[in-house]
């Protein structure tokens, strides 16, 4: 009797040594779809979208922070549901998924906020005002960092997992203040570039430039955490024989 074939289940990839090969057949091609769809966006929202009528060329950041600005709180929301996932079942891959996605997360942010202000200045006449969208924004980023600081403080990364799973839980609550803050107050930031519920309000070049920009983000937003998590995987489970049968075949490769 033919063997059947081993089926997929959704915890297949759970364990540390399966999800250390597929991340790493997987982030080849993330570094490779980041490079082309960056290249192509930077070089439509730079090269062949037209000046706006009202900012100039000085709007053209938007390819950038845009991009930044969604992926900052995106990123926080898939933190903080690897972080629950690992602290109600006690799940270690995914308590290590969400330390590997938190300072990609602070990375945008911070993008987003310095490339803020520099679309505030020409426009606002201002780098920096505490208006509802940038100071929530900026809570944000202290969050990631009080995330990171919080998990690397403690010695114990089963506690550590936990008390940042707390923290990245507790700080979901400020994801709708950003999102909605323009809405809810009246404030100097503009309203939502792009909406689900609306048809664009830019040029279709301009929005295939944005697309591809955010698209070109994410890509690398899953190659870097991805290639982190590798790093902690290694790190966690030194110990396992699976590490060790993969350190001593590198080393044999190397010699």
């Amino acid at each position: 009797m033919a063997p059947q074939p081993q089926r997929l289940r959704w915890f297949t990839f759970a364990a540390p040594s399966r999800f250390y090969t597929l991340a790493g057949a997987l982030v080849p091609w993330l570094w490779a779809a980041a490079a082309v769809l960056g290249a192509a966006g930077l070089y439509i929202g730079f090269f062949v979208a037209p000046t706006d009528a009202q900012q100039g060329e000085a709007y053209r950041i938007i390819f950038i922070h845009v991009p930044a600005a969604w992926m900052s709180m995106l990123i926080y929301a898939v933190m903080a549901g690897w972080a629950a996932l690992g602290y109600v079942f006690n799940a270690r891959m995914a308590a290590m998924l969400a330390r590997a996605l938190a300072p990609t997360g602070a990375l945008a942010t911070c993008v987003a906020l310095v490339t803020g202000a520099f679309w505030g200045q020409p426009t606002w006449g201002t780098w920096w005002v505490w208006d509802a969208r940038l100071t929530s924004e900026l809570m944000l980023l202290f969050l990631y960092l009080a995330y990171m600081a919080l998990v690397t403080s403690i010695d114990d990364p089963r506690r550590a997992d936990q008390a940042g799973a707390l923290l990245a839980i507790v700080g979901v609550a400020n994801l709708p203040v950003i999102y909605f803050s323009v809405r809810w107050w009246n404030t100097l930031h503009q309203g939502a570039s792009v909406s689900m519920t609306a048809a664009p309000k830019m040029a279709d070049t301009m929005f295939a430039a944005l697309l591809l920009m955010s698209l070109a983000f994410w890509a690398y937003a899953a190659a870097v955490s991805l290639t982190r998590a590798r790093a902690i995987v290694l790190e966690r489970e030194a110990d396992a024989e699976w590490v060790r049968e993969r350190v001593a075949a590198g080393r044999e490769r190397a010699a």
